[in-house]
């Protein structure tokens, strides 16, 4: 990788836009990035960083605060770094996440973070030019990532060597070095093994407790069932369940054969016991049968005399039988006769009141029913010609309903249209107020948002007032603590003056000259008082003070910001916010009546249009009804003369018809139903006359035969013969106690010569109780016997299935048992707690060791030249103090003494010289596993300071090597003496406005 041009715009420090020429600094090969401290040196770096990677190194990645303050409000921060990575040419253009102010309306808005990157190639035409290949951040991400072959953690380790942090590594503990060769050496797949294992160490034995449970709650219930206790080892030793198991099978097989035989013994006793109960209880039925024979035969010999009185009451009844139909014949004939002679005398009865007369004969009936033909043939004729006159009568008063309508409503269209024309008039004033107000309405609408903005501005007036008074006192104590902090810086620079003489001492090596006697020999070296400052003490006073300078000016920019938003909020308002309150509720007052009078508008223009509208239509409704008037009248006077016409032809046929016209009553539907009730109650006696004479010989010849049929059946006269019958019900019941009491005498006939009944009647009576007694206890111990059979099959059973179920749950448990013991003893290996890890050390301790091992053996390539042969770095697996894991160790080894050193012993320079060797050296063993990247620009971050003239020299001479095959090296520092070793440089320059980058070149 190498960099060759670097834009940067209100990125970090640098509000203007800012340009690095990287190949005018690779020309020397070394050059110096140097300026006070806070200017922008290492924002130069997170630049580079921010462009590759989309991040920047260290804890300012997590403050996300990478745009200027410096810089425009509406300014996008920007990097552009153009770079050869792999042999390619590629430019890369970011923008961080930002807040600008909306282009529209007030308030802020977030643009997302974007990437442009483009690859500088030939194109068609044979020319280089720039072809974008991505604007996705994961994309150009990835991309990045391969091609530079590393990380951005290992980025900043390799080519960023980081202000500070190799001395913290040095001096870390192993739990530190852990985390970050974790990060660098990208080694999380170790540890993922270790949580894995750990997990699946976990997840076995929530699975093996399972199955235990699962085995023991199997046991329990093989316990219950079989009532004996588990083998108390049964968890560690699965035999022994096991034969215990086989052991409480065995018996209950054994108790299920012996309880079989016992049920076989019981049954055949319960058999024994039943068949004698049987036996005695068949001797009690014959003997009580025959008792119950003999009190039947008593009971049959009592009713002899009632059973030949039914069999003659039977005999009569048939015999009376044949006679019946004919005598209920001759009774219903005589019944006829009755009842036509009642309904004639009704029918002339009907008639007589009907007609108004008395009593009338057979010829005076006749007559009248002439009569009634006669009269309904002419009332046919002429109901037509009423039902004419009566349509004409009802269209002619409809008419006339119609005739007196239209006049009314004539009247009423006048009255209308003189009540219209003065609504009108008074309508059209409340019309032209509505139309002005909307007028002044919407002049009020604009007063009130021009009163509504100025007072959004007398509110922000008053906002950067409030504002104002805090940032001056910010500012105020700003400057107060400033001035203090530079009191301090001061005073520490005198004590530091006081007590140079003991800083010198401290510095000086065994041998080596004084810097200010040039003496070898230091018979007293001068000792520090105590709490006396050094060079570190006076360079944290003087970046306090700069920080400080920082501050300052931030806040006092923030002051005259403040001020000029405050002058243009107040010129805008041009009142307070009272006044303008005052204003606009007056306004406001004033606009919601005149909306309100507006609002009226629609509905008074509809109303003066509807008016209009209105007289127009009575004009035309009252010609339409003039003519409809006229045309009443003329039918009116044709439908009169129709109706006369047709009530001369009525009257000539009805009597009295003018007389009914006049009251409105003729009714021929009345006079025709008179009529042709007369004609029917005529027809009616005649037709009951003629009946009435067949019905009385049809009586008379019935009765005849009756009495006739009844002496020939052996009764005097019909009517005796029907009293002697029965019904079939009657007949059927008097046949069935006659049945009955012939089988009963035969039933007891029989059983009275049984010889078993006779023979029964002799013995002597069982003793039924005692027989089953005997018999339910044969039962009852059977039936136990068999319940136990039950249960000990059952026991079997269920011992059976609970034995397979706990054979299925150990062979289901075994796997996890042996995967269990496996994974334990690898989780322990790997954690260093396993008795066979004789290091003690977790995996990923023991692969980061082995790469620590390799870094501290290049670091000591480089070490020997920089320490003069002096000091060389040990990796160590012991433990250092208040740590539980080894393995991570370091200590400096001085070979002037052979002594091995803490890294906390050394003195500043030693530290840095020690840190820079373990940096270029872990720098190199990431070089070589990213398959050898080439790093052709480097970088070395502050710490020069700390170092003598010698040191320096030396370290200035291992940086010339890394400069070796092209690469160039970059040291970032504001040591004085550097500006004058290394003549290429460039220059960050601090100002109130934003850094700025001038290059000096050899």
């Amino acid at each position: 990788m190498r960099l060759h041009q670097l834009e940067v715009v209100a990125f970090g420090p640098f509000a203007e836009p800012a340009r690095v020429d990287f190949d005018a600094l690779s020309d020397a090969g070394l050059f110096l990035l140097s300026g006070p401290t806070g200017a922008g040196k290492s924002s130069i770096l997170d630049a580079v960083c921010f462009a590759l990677y989309g991040d920047v190194p260290g804890d300012r990645s997590a403050a996300k605060r990478l745009r200027s303050d410096h810089a425009a409000a509406d300014v996008a921060p920007r990097v552009v770094l153009e770079a050869t990575l792999s042999g390619r040419r590629f430019r890369i253009d970011r923008s961080p996440a930002w807040t600008r102010p909306k282009r529209r309306g007030q308030g802020t808005t977030t643009e997302q973070a974007r990437v442009v990157i483009s690859e500088r190639r030939a194109g068609d035409d044979g020319a280089d030019a720039w072809h974008p290949l991505s604007t996705r951040l994961d994309e150009t991400g990835h991309l990045v990532t391969r091609l530079v072959g590393m990380t951005l953690p290992q980025f900043c380790q390799v080519a960023l060597l980081p202000q500070g942090r190799f001395q913290a590594f040095l001096r870390a503990r192993s739990e530190e070095r852990h985390a970050l060769l974790q990060q660098v050496f990208q080694t999380g797949r170790f540890d993922r093994t270790e949580r894995w294992l750990r997990d699946r160490r976990i997840e076995l034995r929530r699975a093996g407790d399972s199955h235990h449970r699962a085995v023991a709650d199997l046991v329990s219930r093989v316990c219950e069932v079989a009532g004996d206790q588990a083998p108390e080892d049964w968890s560690a030793d699965p035999t022994a369940l096991r034969a215990w198991l086989r052991g409480l099978g065995e018996a209950a097989v054994t108790a299920s054969v012996e309880q079989a035989i016992a049920v076989e013994n019981a049954s055949a006793e319960e058999v024994a016991a039943s068949e004698a109960s049987a036996a005695g209880i068949e001797l009690a039925g014959l003997r009580a049968t025959y008792a119950a024979a003999r009190r039947a035969h008593a009971a049959v010999e009592v009713g002899a005399a009632e059973h030949a009185s039914r069999k003659r009451r039977v005999d009569k009844a048939q015999r009376a039988g044949a006679v019946r139909p004919l005598h209920e014949l001759a009774i219903q004939a005589r019944r006829d006769v009755d009842d036509l002679e009642q309904e004639a005398a009704e029918a002339r009865g009907r008639l007589g009141e009907l007609l108004g007369e008395g009593s009338l004969d057979a010829q005076q009936v006749a007559d009248h029913r002439r009569a009634a033909t006669r009269a309904l043939t002419e009332i046919a004729r002429v109901r037509p010609l009423q039902r004419q006159a009566v349509d004409v009568a009802r269209q002619l008063a409809r008419v006339e309903r119609a005739r007196e309508e239209s006049a009314a409503r004539l009247r009423q269209l006048q009255e209308r249209a003189d009540e219209v024309p003065a609504a009108l008039e008074q309508a059209l004033v409340p019309l032209g107020s509505a139309q002005e107000s909307v007028a002044a309405a919407e002049a009020l609408t604009r007063d009130l948002e021009v009163l509504r903005v100025r007072v959004r501005a007398a509110r922000s007036a008053e906002s950067i007032g409030a504002q104002l008074v805090t940032a001056e006192a910010d500012l105020a104590e700003a400057t107060q603590t400033r001035l203090l902090a530079r009191e301090t810086l001061v005073e520490i620079r005198e004590q530091r003056l006081d007590g140079m003489a003991a800083e010198i001492a401290g510095k000086l090596a065994v041998g080596a000259c004084c810097p200010v006697c040039g003496s070898d020999d230091h018979p007293s070296l001068a000792s520090p008082a105590p709490g006396a400052p050094d060079e570190a003490a006076e360079r944290e006073a003087r970046r306090e003070v700069d920080d400080l300078e920082v501050v300052v000016e931030a806040r006092a920019q923030q002051v005259r910001g403040l001020e000029s938003q405050l002058a243009a909020a107040l010129a805008e308002s041009g009142d307070s916010v009272e006044q303008l309150l005052v204003e606009e509720e007056s306004t406001l007052a004033r606009l919601d009546r005149a909306r309100a009078d507006a609002a009226l508008l629609p509905s008074l223009q509809a109303r003066v249009d509807s008016l209009r509208a209105e007289l127009v239509t009575l004009a035309a409704d009252r010609d339409e009804v003039v003519t409809t008037a006229a045309q009443h009248d003329t039918e009116a006077a044709v439908l009169a003369s129709r109706l006369e016409d047709l009530r001369g032809q009525v009257a000539a046929v009805v009597p009295d018809a003018d007389d009914a016209h006049e009251q409105g009553r003729i009714d021929l539907d009345a006079l025709s139903a008179f009529h042709q009730q007369v004609e029917s109650l005529t027809q009616r006696i005649e037709d009951l006359t003629a009946e009435l004479s067949r019905a009385d010989a049809t009586a008379t010849s019935t009765q005849q035969a009756a009495d006739e049929l009844a002496a020939r059946a052996g009764f005097d006269s019909s009517a005796t013969a029907a009293a002697s019958w029965l019904s079939d019900d009657d007949v059927a019941e008097l046949q069935r106690l006659i049945e009955r009491h012939e089988r009963e005498a035969a039933r007891v006939t029989e059983l009275l010569a049984d010889e078993d009944l006779v023979r029964s009647a002799a013995a002597d009576p069982p003793d039924l109780e005692a027989l089953a007694q005997s018999h339910h206890r044969a039962k009852e111990a059977a039936a136990a016997a068999r319940h136990r059979d039950m249960s000990l099959r059952d026991r079997g059973r269920r011992l059976h299935g609970l034995t397979d179920e706990v054979e299925a749950a150990l062979a289901a448990w075994a796997p996890v048992r042996d995967d269990l013991e496996l994974v334990t003893d690898m989780a322990a290996m790997v954690e260093g707690k396993h008795p066979d890890n004789r290091l003690q050390m977790r995996l990923s301790a023991y692969v980061l060791a082995h790469r620590l091992s390799q870094v501290v053996e290049a670091a000591n390539l480089r070490l020997s030249t920089m320490s003069d042969q002096r000091y060389s770095l040990v990796h160590t697996g012991q433990r250092g103090a208040g740590e539980t894991r080894g393995g991570l160790s370091l200590v400096v080894r001085d070979d002037w003494t052979g002594d091995d050193r803490d890294p906390a012993t050394l003195s500043g320079g030693e530290t840095f010289v020690v840190s820079l060797a373990l940096a270029l050296g872990l720098a190199d063993v990431i070089t070589e596993e990213a398959g050898g990247t080439d790093l052709e620009t480097l970088f070395v971050d502050e710490g020069f300071g700390s170092l003598d003239s010698e040191t320096l020299e030396d370290v200035m001479d291992t940086l010339d090597t890394l400069r070796d095959g092209g690469r160039v090296v970059g040291v970032v520092s504001h040591v004085p003496e550097l500006q004058t070793r290394i003549p290429t440089q460039l220059r960050v320059h601090r100002g109130r406005t934003g850094s700025r980058t001038t290059l000096e070149l050899a």
